[in-house]
């Protein structure tokens, strides 16, 4: 089933008259957990659209204060899509966020700041679109538990494919456990999870997100991978939320559990998402070129732009602690910021098998599925288009394995930031390309920053550890 063609609010109410007794809105927080609320479906009407709905903005993380928190919902008509999941018939929206005083768009509105990319985008003339192919990898665990308290604190995760439950009373153990690092393309029964991936194919598909294939990925625990077909950026970060609420959905009614966490194993592989990138001009690729790799000076350029910049982006493409425990050496993850084709360990990758001019693109592999796609995507085209606007040069490409160059010559290449509060103080040094066209604004580039410093950074490094207790506890 593809997605319906709606094009206004008259097809938006027609649609919804049809397929749904409730309304779903759902909208972004700040830092990239999907809200919503409903409603029942005769409160729609054509004023609705334009006045939208209130909402208390204060209780949302980096959002207004208690004194300003009167927000304002307006779903996008364009945006309607039959929610699979809850019992009732249920239209769902995306919803875009509004100053009920001003009534203009909300400056921190991670949607806003991707529609705002899209306009610079276009307002340069370099090119009209830009596709943007996530590859969101994931985990399935049959079980989570964490606690923290001031006298203790763990986790644990577990898992019917895990590599460390070859040895557990399962009545019986039937084996078929990867091991770790031995998760990638196992056959069933191997690969338990192959129906479940199916059937997360076969809803998407069924909300008109087309997919591309599923498979194992290469940690052991279940993890796995469902690519979607790339889209525009605005449609393919619309498509990113509803791609983790259906992978979770789904899990959940049989009883698994999903994490889109960078690093929960430790001494495995972590998940990324790699981002396939292009530009378009007027239903023409602007990629494919005679240069290295088959690309064009403006890919190249656009590539430099990236690997300039990527120290910032990290904060905004990698934007947890977590993160960071995913990019070190030994574990697939790029956390050298060299381009090069066909090579995994580069941080950006040109794919050999793009053969077609229409196929070429750029592959950044640093990000992890733990970004807010909007902010991230939007990052990464601007980065790329200060690129081609200032005429970077990439340098050479490093056709080499990086993870095992000698010291001295690894020593030569650069390297994304060691952690989190490393790459939000790059943010905080280098932005400028980011405020270009008002995309992003000084207000929210600050936010982002105290909110992960205070929140996030300052409650890791205050926290006592269970592996400081192994390694300290008898000093």
């Amino acid at each position: 089933m593809s997605k319906p063609s709606i094009n206004s609010v008259k097809d938006a109410l027609a649609f919804t008259d049809t397929n749904a007794v409730m309304v779903d809105l759902k909208f972004l927080d700040f830092l990239g957990t999907w809200q919503h609320l409903t409603l029942p479906a005769h409160r729609l009407d054509e004023d609705f659209f334009e006045e939208g709905l209130g909402f208390d903005g204060s209780s949302l993380r980096g959002w207004q204060p208690i004194h300003a928190s009167d927000m304002q919902l307006r779903p996008d008509p364009t945006t309607a899509r039959i929610d699979p999941f809850p019992r009732e018939k249920t239209v769902s929206f995306i919803a875009n966020i509004y100053d009920p005083i001003t009534g203009k768009p909300y400056s921190r509105d991670p949607r806003y700041i991707a529609q705002k990319a899209q306009r610079y985008l276009e307002q340069t003339q370099i090119a009209d679109t830009a596709y943007f192919g996530p590859e969101a990898e994931f985990f399935i665990f049959d079980e989570i538990r964490y606690d923290l308290e001031a006298h203790r604190s763990f986790y644990q995760v577990d898992s019917t494919e895990g590599a460390w439950n070859t040895g557990r009373d399962e009545g019986p153990n039937l084996g078929y456990k990867p091991g770790h690092k031995g998760g990638y393309f196992p056959v069933p029964p191997h690969d338990s999870f192959a129906d479940l991936r199916t059937e997360i194919a076969l809803t998407l598909e069924e909300c008109g997100i087309p997919v591309d294939a599923h498979h194992h990925e290469v940690a052991s625990g279940g993890q796995g991978e469902v690519g979607m077909r790339f889209d525009t950026m605005l449609e393919m970060a619309d498509k990113l939320q509803w791609f983790k609420y259906i992978v979770k959905n789904v899990a959940h009614r049989h009883g698994k559990t999903v994490t889109f966490m960078p690093k929960p194993l430790h001494g495995d592989n972590g998940s990324g998402m790699h981002c396939h990138i292009s530009l378009w001009k007027g239903g023409q690729p602007l990629f494919a070129g005679e240069s290295y790799a088959g690309l064009s000076e403006q890919a190249l350029q656009f590539t430099a732009g990236i690997l300039e910049h990527a120290p910032s982006l990290t904060a905004l493409t990698n934007p947890t602690t977590n993160s960071f425990k995913r990019l070190v050496p030994g574990y697939e993850a790029p956390a050298k910021l060299a381009y090069s084709s066909r090579n995994r360990s580069a941080a950006v990758r040109i794919p050999s098998y793009a053969s077609s001019p229409k196929q070429r693109r750029i592959e950044f592999r640093t990000p992890d599925p733990s970004c807010n796609g909007y902010l991230a995507f939007a990052a990464l085209l601007m980065a790329g288009l200060d690129g081609i606007e200032r005429q970077l040069d990439p340098g050479d490409a490093l056709d080499k394995d990086i993870y095992n160059l000698p010291p001295e010559e690894l020593e030569q290449v650069p390297s994304v930031p060691a952690d989190l509060e490393s790459a939000l103080q790059c943010l905080a040094e280098d932005h400028e390309y980011l405020l270009k066209g008002d995309v992003f604004t000084e207000d929210v580039i600050e936010t982002w920053i105290d909110y992960k410093l205070e929140n996030e950074i300052e409650p890791t490094r205050l926290r006592p550890t269970p592996l400081e207790f192994s390694m300290y506890f008898d000093i």
